[in-house]
């Protein structure tokens, strides 16, 4: 474990539901350069719905290996991942991170059959996809206000994000994920999940409280000092992405993180919500000038996040 592992770090609370909504607007541009994350709270997500994901999620995860590998994460990026399979630090000296994990994307209308996920069979797991699907709805729903918020944060009108098209067909994927407990000797320093940025908008995860995830502030500074984001009890940890920083010019920071193994499963939900794949990045007026030029071109976000996937997976 790097140096300073371990120290606890103290991030704002914002409150989606308060009525000075400056104030929650403030909070979030306050985290957004200082550490690119923070909490949310009365999001709208009730504590009945995440119990139900938690208890789907463990059901999928104890599946018999064979079973999970049938539906093994394909080309558009649905599905299962199985441990080892990605690695996140190109420069760990591991073969891939411990985690097992499981892809939604954007749910089509099953009308049309446009639907391009893959569902585990409801024989065998009774309820799992009208719970999945009911969370990656009440998860899109609450990242809208969070990106609001955002919006106003950088003196942008609340609907900025929605009148550039970021949410016409957003890019919406929704990542179940379990750690392993005890790790074989050969794993012996690897990572659940080894240190990377998130590649899009914003990050909305939920815990099962197990401990685990850390950040580093300064990713270029030697030796890293590493901080725990601790749980809250009925909060989610939201973090910003690396196609949200290119927007602000690296006025908002998106964080090298990292999951590290402590003995004890662990389950996690992130949700990712990043803008329509046709929709072209590039730095804000606002956030640019003549001594503080663009340091980013512009760039369509499907191709930028099929770039980060490609370098991701083996």
């Amino acid at each position: 474990m790097a140096a300073g592992a371990g120290k606890s770090l103290d991030l704002p609370v914002v409150d989606l539901a308060s009525s000075d909504v400056g104030a929650a607007a403030e909070s979030i541009r306050k985290a957004c350069v200082d550490s690119g994350f923070f909490y949310v709270v009365n999001h709208g997500v009730e504590e009945g719905l995440l119990e139900k994901v938690f208890a789907q999620s463990r059901r999928f995860f104890e599946l018999p290996l064979e079973e999970k590998m049938a539906l093994r994460r394909n080309s558009n990026h649905r599905g299962y991942t199985p441990p080892y399979a990605e690695k996140l630090d190109a420069s760990s000296k591991f073969e891939g991170d411990l985690k097992e994990s499981f892809y939604i994307g954007p749910i089509g209308d099953e009308g049309l059959q446009n639907d391009a996920n893959q569902w585990p069979s409801e024989e065998r797991l009774p309820s799992w996809k009208e719970t999945i699907k009911m969370y990656h709805a009440t998860a899109l729903a609450t990242g809208k206000r969070i990106l609001s918020l955002i919006a106003l944060s950088l003196n942008l009108d609340v609907e900025f994000f929605e009148k550039v098209g970021a949410f016409n067909c957003p890019s919406a994927f929704l990542r179940l994920l379990h750690y392993p407990g005890e790790v074989d000797d050969s794993d012996v320093g690897n990572y659940g999940a080894s240190a990377h940025s998130d590649y899009g908008m914003i990050t909305l995860l939920v815990t099962d409280g197990t401990p685990g995830l850390q950040i580093c502030r300064e990713r270029d500074k030697h030796p890293q000092l590493w901080e725990d984001v601790q749980h809250i009890d009925g909060a989610l940890i939201v973090n910003i992405g690396d196609l949200l920083e290119r927007w602000t010019n690296c006025i908002y920071r998106s964080t090298v993180h990292r999951v590290v193994a402590v003995g004890k499963e662990r389950y996690s939900v992130a949700f990712f919500l990043d803008p329509n794949p046709d929709l072209v990045v590039q730095c804000l007026e606002s956030c640019c000038s003549e001594a503080c030029p663009p340091r980013f071109p512009p760039v369509k976000s499907s191709d930028y996040l099929k770039e980060r996937l490609s370098a991701t997976y083996k």
